[in-house]
């Protein structure tokens, strides 16, 4: 009897181990988004390089802020309208192929795609990316025309940082990277735009290719 008891304990130990890990898996599942998708990130990388080299070429002439180039009242609001409409297309297709990959990702895996864990991520994502609009659009309201690009990146990278307690980690670490890039940006404002182009090119491609393979792939 008591050899009996000794062969049960571990079993059941057992048993419970894996009881443990299943709530726990749920548990995360139902308070983290999983369904995000690498290939938002990728997608929203390859147009924010397309943003990049648009506005560049438009503004180039204008960037040297040291030598302070002669621009009138005309071409100022030329640009910056061009700069906004620019943005506003590029985000909003961003968003648009996020909301199809991710979809598509929890299609396949079952998952549903707005559950509490999605909207919990969109507000707190959404919070400081509508700050920084508002922002944004003060700084160009007083003249602070340098500093939009590198505070663009600044809140994009607290933005996700903000909403990476809501799905994969590595979103954590792909907006402590915007914010360093944004306040290398501000050091360097002659070359602003291409750090413009490595946070929301190069860095959200690189992020998207790792999610893909990580969490997506096979």
């Amino acid at each position: 009897m008591e050899e009996n008891n000794r062969v049960s304990a571990p079993e059941s130990s057992k048993e419970h181990l894996k009881n443990l890990t299943e709530i726990r898996s749920l548990m995360e599942r139902s308070s983290s988004f999983i369904s995000l998708s690498g290939l938002s990130g990728i997608s929203a990388g390859i147009m924010g390089l397309f943003a990049a080299y648009i506005l560049h070429s438009k503004l180039s002439r204008f960037m040297d802020y040291t030598k302070s180039p002669v621009v009138t009242a005309e071409t100022r609001q030329e640009l910056i309208i061009f700069g906004i409409t620019v943005s506003a297309i590029v985000l909003a297709v961003t968003f648009v192929l996020a909301i199809f990959f991710t979809a598509r990702k929890a299609k396949k895996s079952g998952l549903p795609v707005w559950d509490g864990s999605a909207k919990r991520l969109v507000v707190n994502l959404f919070i400081p990316l509508v700050t920084g609009g508002v922002f944004c659009l003060i700084l160009i309201y007083k003249y602070f025309d340098w500093l939009v690009l590198p505070s663009m990146l600044v809140f994009y990278g607290l933005a996700l940082l903000n909403a990476g307690k809501y799905t994969h980690n590595e979103i954590k670490w792909l907006g402590i990277s915007e914010i360093i890039i944004g306040l290398a940006a501000m050091l360097f404002l002659n070359d602003a735009i291409y750090f413009w182009g490595l946070g929301f090119g190069v860095m959200n491609i690189l992020y998207g290719m790792v999610m893909y393979f990580k969490h997506e792939k096979g």
